[in-house]
């Protein structure tokens, strides 16, 4: 089973880039305040997350190798970088996938270990901007997908329908919500939050949209990879909130 594993993270890890310049927000980029206030807010579902992940692993060491295998997956995916207009990038997040599978809240703590390795090894991102990072990709894109997730099941959706809605909407709230973290950042008197909201939204919605449906249609793939473990006790499904 370890060998099929290994396999699986192969596959993610061929395709890590050499270079990274993506949407996460930069150094320097946030005041104080706004850096702060973030990593406010971000700090109780961390803190919730690393309970989880322990009762998680707690009742069953196995799923560590689940745990890991979602970190690489957003490691990669989030460190992707597809250029957009202005200088700038988009690149897709992999959450979406992480909170069907684990849960969330215990994708608060991982996408903020993922955010705070590539701040460190790949420049992309910063330690100052690191809360509202894992706001914007590590909590609000996961509840988002697994809200959407839930939701589908709930009308009835196929498995695979569901997933992908839920990989690609919580990728679009992903790039939302750090367009309004922007926004509301560099806000002044010659541009308000809304005008600044749009051209934040404008400047990554040409790459992001099909950068979502690509991130829908991995997802699918991925999961159904790995649910060959269900029967194993190894994923952990919707149960984990």
């Amino acid at each position: 089973m370890k060998k099929k594993y290994l396999v699986l993270i192969g596959l993610v890890l061929m395709f890590m880039p050499r270079y990274a310049n993506a949407m996460h927000i930069m150094e320097g980029y946030l005041s104080p305040f706004w850096a702060g206030f973030w990593t406010i807010v971000s700090l109780p579902f961390v803190i919730v997350g690393f309970r989880k992940i322990s009762k998680i692993v707690k009742e069953n060491g196995n799923k560590k190798i689940l745990i890991a295998l979602m970190g690489a997956f957003v490691f990669v995916l989030s460190a992707l970088k597809l250029p957009s207009i202005t200088g700038s990038s988009s690149h897709p997040t992999g959450v979406g996938l992480g909170a069907i599978v684990l849960g969330p809240v215990t994708m608060s703590v991982i996408g903020m270990i993922v955010l705070l390795f590539q701040a460190l090894l790949l420049a992309h991102g910063g330690i100052t901007t690191l809360g509202a990072n894992t706001f914007s990709m590590g909590i609000v894109g996961p509840f988002v997908a697994f809200g959407i997730y839930k939701l589908s099941e709930k009308i009835g959706w196929k498995k695979e329908v569901s997933i992908f809605l839920a990989a690609s909407l919580g990728n679009l709230a992903t790039y939302t919500v750090t367009s309004f973290q922007l926004a509301v950042a560099h806000a002044g008197a010659s541009e308000g939050v809304m005008q600044l909201l749009v051209k934040f939204l404008s400047i990554f919605a040409i790459t992001q949209i099909p950068l979502a449906i690509a991130e829908g249609i991995l997802s699918v793939i991925v999961y159904n990879l790995i649910s060959q473990y269900k029967d194993e006790g190894v994923l952990a499904y919707e149960k984990n909130i």
